[in-house]
């Protein structure tokens, strides 16, 4: 884990901006932690906080840490409907998660068997 997030701060200044420099700098001044670290990290949180619990139970702790941890650093990146996502009150469903072109079969362990909000 601790790897996956260093390579997206190292890789956070070439995502848009490639590099074909074997000898590149890993840190600079700009490299930052985007979006696929901060939710990696709420994924962690999620699965260690439940632990041996019913998908139902994991799924709708995933969405809380995800969105909690998004709203304390809503500036790394985000894609515009996922960032209005994190910003929502409803936790998505499998059905819901539809909307969101994922995939309902492989989306319905992650999220919580029916709609209900989380506080602000």
């Amino acid at each position: 884990m601790l790897c996956a997030i260093f390579g997206d701060i190292v890789g956070s200044v070439y995502e848009f901006n490639n590099t074909h420099d074997p000898d590149f700098p890993l840190l600079t001044r700009w490299s930052r932690p985007t979006d696929g670290s901060i939710m990696s990290l709420a994924v962690a949180k999620a699965l260690i906080e439940t632990a041996g619990q019913s998908d139902a139970v994991i799924g709708t702790a995933l969405v809380h840490c995800m969105q909690t941890l998004g709203r304390q650093y809503p500036n790394c990146g985000y894609g515009g409907m996922f960032l209005q996502w994190l910003r929502s009150t409803t936790i998505i469903t499998a059905a819901t998660a539809a909307l969101y072109n994922k995939d309902e079969e492989e989306t319905s362990c992650l999220f919580a068997s029916s709609e209900t909000t989380l506080p602000k």
